[in-house]
């Protein structure tokens, strides 16, 4: 899978792609990271990216421009122009659902912004796919391009090192549900010890504490996933 970053901060990236999971996932040709600096489309002496907003306000505005160009020209540069996602806090909500929907795609194209924004004309020629990753605001699209990626990459094929990995992650699976409590050695740490069925090797009674426990662990934290399953069995039986 191909990921392009387009951005006006590249250098912010080369420490993060060289760590971890993304980085072996790179080395063995599992993952291709390509960054771009939409400045290099940038036209005049000057290299300007950002001009004022019509109509007054504070900030600047990222020009249509350079932006629009960078995209096309960076489609290019790949069999499959890919999926141009957009960083910005009035995209829809990034979820599980978005990720692995995100990682059935050959190429996707992350189009960082920065200052108050884009010009309006980037999203009407371009009509990228818009995405947030919460509601909260951020410097620049970086941080949120690289939230992108380590949830998407962990979709693909021989990344992770047990393929069932992400299947028993929070929000995988057909429930959607908080991942079950993990625990390792020692048995006990300061008085607090391991529920005795993990210790068993009874698998079935295993698979069902950790049924259980998953339940009573979104039930107490994100209860709003209990009843997003609720709504889905109701439509289901219409």
């Amino acid at each position: 899978m191909r990921f392009d970053v387009l951005t006006l901060f590249p250098e912010m990236f080369p420490g993060y792609l060289g760590q971890s999971l993304l980085n072996l996932a790179i080395e063995r040709g599992l993952v291709e990271v390509e960054v771009h600096n939409i400045r290099d489309w940038a036209k005049g002496k000057h290299k300007s990216v950002d001009d004022r907003p019509f109509g007054g306000g504070p900030g600047m505005v990222l020009s249509p421009e350079p932006v629009v160009e960078c995209v096309e020209e960076v489609q290019q540069q790949a069999d499959a122009p890919g999926k141009v996602v957009m960083l910005t806090p009035g995209g829809r909500r990034l979820d599980q659902k978005v990720v692995e929907e995100y990682s059935e795609a050959q190429r996707l194209v992350l189009l960082c912004g920065r200052y108050e924004g884009f010009d309006q004309r980037v999203v009407d020629i371009l009509q990228p796919d818009e995405l947030s990753i919460g509601d909260f605001i951020l410097n620049g699209g970086e941080v949120a391009a690289m939230v992108v990626i380590d949830a998407v990459v962990r979709m693909v094929p021989g990344v992770l090192g047990d393929e069932q990995s992400n299947k028993q992650d929070s929000f995988s699976g057909e429930d959607r549900l908080l991942e079950f409590a993990q625990y390792t050695r020692p048995r006990e740490y300061r008085g607090h010890v391991v529920p005795e069925v993990l210790l068993t090797g009874n698998h079935p009674e295993i698979a069902e504490w950790r049924k259980q426990n998953s339940l009573e662990r979104t039930r107490r934290r994100r209860s709003d996933l209990l009843a997003g399953n609720q709504e889905q069995d109701d439509s289901d039986e219409v």
